[in-house]
Parts: structure tokens; C-alpha cells; sequence
């Protein structure tokens, strides 16, 4: 087979398809690659994939293995990052020979649908049974916490000596503790009282509050969309469930220098929420320049007690999963070094 054959055969490739040589300099990109990274293929040859890719889940530097081996590599779940864009792909190298050389012949197969499909069916799942758990708990631990603090209540009045009293007043402090902790764990299942409301007058707020609570120390950019009409959402609970969100990030970047929050909403056509089509959606995306997410705890980030934060209690982003359900909406996240990006999505009926 010729090299103009192969080429012909490739260019009609509805896989994005690239040629490497052994240092990673891309030689060959065909259509579907220009697709995908959204560049022509005379931009994208003679330019090293290293500098292309600003992140990628798979190590780069093992993609010239298979020129020792002689056997081809396949991951079928990596995220790659080009121009702040995460691609989510199944990534398949085998070394060929090509005009009497051996290059590496890179496939990479999108599946960002299937897989953010597949992913809302998993959380769906996960997040009633962990809802389920998390609220059989809270009453479990809810019901003894009352006698117990009765309990300390009436051993003090019995207490001989006034100084002992300090012992019994921490027993109630922590039972209070642990019950306004457990309303905590409860409260979001209430469904809450929806009004006609503007979702930049909450994102306001939460400014104001995250303002107050770092002072200076972060810088908080606001790049709002003013055509966003006005929707049907419970103001309280959305402010809570934001708050949340950059807040969490707001302390993460406290040991940061240059740490910054972009606060940004637009309006999203024809999105798909939950299994469900909306002709209209308000994005609302939290980004921050932090060190970003651990990879091993992206997939159960909202679950309870889950944190990615020292001295986190991991409720703080199941409780804005679930206030954002209560709005029929969704929460996305992307994260690597140097960038994480919260994502929410809110039907506009």
C-alpha cells in the first residue's frame, strides 16, 4: 500500500488520527483531528504534542513505548486539555512504518457524550443512595443527641461543686454541635418556595460573602451575561449551593498568591439535563487557578464526607448537588493543575 493511498484512507478516517515521530513532533493530522482540536492541520504538523496538550490524564511521555516494544497501547478513558478545553477520549497508540521510518500512530476516539451520559446515570444513582444513607444516619444520630443533652442538662443542676459544670457544658456545646451539623445533613431534601428571581443578584451575595470572608487576599472576577432572563429557582437554596462551590475554592486558594475566582454566567441552548432536553439553561461556571482536583477523588467528589480540602467535612458540595436538584439542574466539574471549573446548569422554563 502506498503513503498517498494511506493518506487518502486516513483523510476519510472519522477518527481523529495523527502521525508522530519518536519525538513527538505530529507529521500527519487528519480532518477528524482538526475537528477535534479545533485547529487546521497545517497548524497542528511540525508541532510538538507536548506543547499542544496542556494536561492530559495519560502520561505523554510513555506514547513512545510502543517504538521499543512493538506493541500498541490503549486507554479507553483520557482527559486532554487543548486551549482550556478538556476532551475526554479513548486514545489508542501503534507504531507503523511510515517513508522509511517508524512512527507512532495515534488514534483518538471522543466520547465525551457517552461518557458524561454515563456519568449522570452513575451519579443519579449514586446520589439517591447516598441521600438515602446520609438521611438514615442523620436520624439515627439525631434521635439519641436530644436525651443526651437532656441528660447533661439535668447532671448539672444535681452537680455538687459549680466548677464541675464545665464538664457537662461541653457535653451540650458538642451535642449542639452535632445537631445543627445533622439539620445540616437533612435540611436540603426540603423541597424549598420558588419565586421569579435573577440569578445574578444571588451570585451577588455570594460575592459579597466570600468578599468579606478573604478579604483581598483573592481576586473575585465577575463576568456576567445580562441577557439572562429572570427563572423560577428558591433564591436561598441557590445561594447556599453557590456559596458552597466558592467558598471551597476561596479556601483552597488562601495559600496562593495569585488566586483568582471567575464567576460567569451565559445562557445555554438545547442542553441536556438529566436525561431531559431544554430549549434554554442558565450556565453559571466557577473557576478558580488553584492546584486542582485529585483525580482519584473527581468521580465521588460530591458524595458525603468526600473532600479535597484539609480539615474539609465533605458536606459543603453535597449539599449544593442537592439544592441544585431541587432545581431540576446539574453540576458539572473540570479540573487539572491550575485550573478546576465548576460547572452549573439550571433549566429556564
Amino acid at each position: 500500500m502506498t503513503n498517498d493511498l494511506t493518506t487518502t484512507l486516513m483523510n476519510h478516517l472519522v477518527t481523529a488520527t495523527l502521525l508522530l515521530d519518536e519525538d513527538l513532533v505530529i507529521r500527519y493530522a487528519n480532518p477528524a483531528t482538526e475537528q477535534l482540536f479545533s485547529q487546521s492541520a497545517r497548524r497542528l504538523e511540525n508541532v510538538t504534542l507536548t506543547t499542544l496538550v496542556q494536561h492530559s490524564s495519560f502520561e505523554l511521555g510513555l506514547l513512545t513505548q510502543p517504538l521499543n516494544s512493538g506493541q500498541s497501547i490503549t486507554d479507553s478513558d483520557v482527559t486532554i486539555v487543548i486551549d482550556n478545553r478538556p476532551i475526554m477520549v479513548e486514545l489508542t497508540v501503534s507504531p507503523v512504518p511510515w517513508q522509511n521510518q517508524l512512527m507512532l500512530l495515534i488514534e483518538l476516539r471522543q466520547i465525551d457524550k457517552q461518557r458524561r451520559l454515563s456519568q449522570e446515570l452513575n451519579q443519579n444513582a449514586q446520589q439517591q443512595a447516598a441521600k438515602v444513607l446520609v438521611r438514615g444516619l442523620a436520624h439515627e444520630i439525631k434521635n439519641p443527641l436530644g436525651g443526651l443533652r437532656g441528660a447533661a442538662q439535668l447532671l448539672e443542676k444535681m452537680l455538687p461543686e459549680p466548677s464541675l459544670k464545665e464538664y457537662t457544658q461541653i457535653i451540650i456545646e458538642q451535642a449542639d454541635r452535632l445537631r445543627n451539623l445533622v439539620d445540616r445533613l437533612l435540611g436540603p431534601q426540603r423541597p424549598g418556595h420558588k419565586e421569579q428571581q435573577n440569578i445574578h443578584i444571588v451570585l451577588e451575595k455570594v460575592r459579597q460573602l466570600v468578599e468579606l470572608d478573604t478579604g483581598k487576599d483573592i481576586r473575585l472576577v465577575r463576568d456576567y451575561d445580562p441577557s439572562l432572563p429572570d427563572f423560577m429557582m428558591d433564591a436561598e437554596q441557590l445561594e447556599q449551593a453557590l456559596l458552597n462551590i466558592v467558598s471551597n475554592a476561596a479556601q483552597i486558594l488562601q495559600k496562593q498568591s495569585d488566586g483568582q475566582i471567575i464567576i460567569k454566567t451565559r445562557t445555554d441552548y438545547q442542553t441536556n439535563i438529566n436525561g431531559h432536553r431544554y430549549r434554554l439553561a442558565a450556565k453559571i461556571d466557577i473557576i478558580d487557578n488553584g492546584p486542582g482536583i485529585p483525580q482519584h477523588i473527581q468521580d465521588t467528589l460530591f458524595y458525603p464526607m468526600v473532600s479535597a480540602r484539609e480539615g474539609g467535612t465533605g458536606l459543603g458540595l453535597s449539599i449544593a448537588r442537592n439544592l441544585v436538584d431541587q432545581h431540576q439542574g446539574k453540576i458539572e466539574v473540570h479540573s487539572w493543575p491550575g485550573h478546576t471549573a465548576f460547572t452549573i446548569y439550571l433549566p429556564i422554563k
